[in-house]
């Protein structure tokens, strides 16, 4: 990870405030705060942030159209903040591009593996290709995925995936037919640190068979081997 990182924190609660200084303190990173949405998209564009920790019930702009916004032009990494902790809300934020969500209120400490995981994956994957990645692409069936620039089509039509989508659809196709839990998976796609919420994975698993399958009630890539989690069909 970086010896120095510029963190843009979006929220407009004191609190918050106060608990995100303290651990990005520890972690030598720089701060950089916007109370409401429009201020943090000015920041944005000038900061150049290296990640964004980013509140969903926000003034002016909400966090879900502000990470909308971002996405268009950078994949630059996005945790989001929020009360609400059900699946179907964790499944907005993730469809328009989020890589994590934190449920409030949380601890210090999980914050600080939270943002380290997902720095550390941020830098890793600007600086090399992950280790055992040969192919630069995969075809099967009507499904291809492509490395090198990070596409998706079916049926030879492109596909659009959140970066967690492509990282989580990229990892399972290059481990054909072997089982993952969803344990694994979660420490796959956020560090070893930590495996927190894995309703998480259930919601990204759900939103890749909407994309990639011909029928997402009868997956034919991402199958699920009951009691144990899924897998990718050879």
């Amino acid at each position: 990870m970086k010896r120095t990182c510029k963190i843009l924190l979006v929220d407009d609660e004191e609190s918050i405030y106060k608990v995100v200084e303290q651990v990005l303190r520890r972690e030598a990173c720089e701060l950089i705060y916007a109370e409401n949405g429009e201020v943090a998209l000015e920041c944005f564009q000038s900061e150049k942030p290296d990640l964004i920790i980013l509140d969903v019930m926000l003034p002016l702009v909400d966090g879900y159209e502000i990470c909308k916004i971002i996405r268009e032009t950078s994949d630059v990494p996005i945790l989001m903040l929020s009360a609400k902790g059900e699946i179907i809300d964790k499944s907005v934020g993730f469809n328009l591009g989020a890589d994590d969500y934190l449920v409030k209120p949380f601890s210090p400490v999980e914050l600080g593996l939270r943002v380290k995981a997902l720095l550390r994956r941020s830098f890793d994957k600007d600086q090399v290709q992950p280790k055992g990645r040969q192919a630069k692409r995969i075809s099967l069936g009507d499904l291809e995925i492509n490395f090198e620039s990070h596409e998706v089509f079916v049926r030879s039509n492109l596909v659009y995936l959140t970066p967690k989508e492509f990282d989580l659809l990229s990892f399972m196709a290059e481990h054909p037919a072997q089982v993952f839990t969803r344990e694994q998976l979660f420490a796959h796609m956020w560090g070893d640190e930590y495996v927190n919420d894995t309703s998480t994975i259930t919601v990204f698993i759900r939103k890749l068979r909407e994309k990639i399958e011909i029928d997402p009630a009868k997956p034919q890539y991402i199958q699920t081997v009951w009691g144990i989690g899924y897998k990718f069909s050879e």
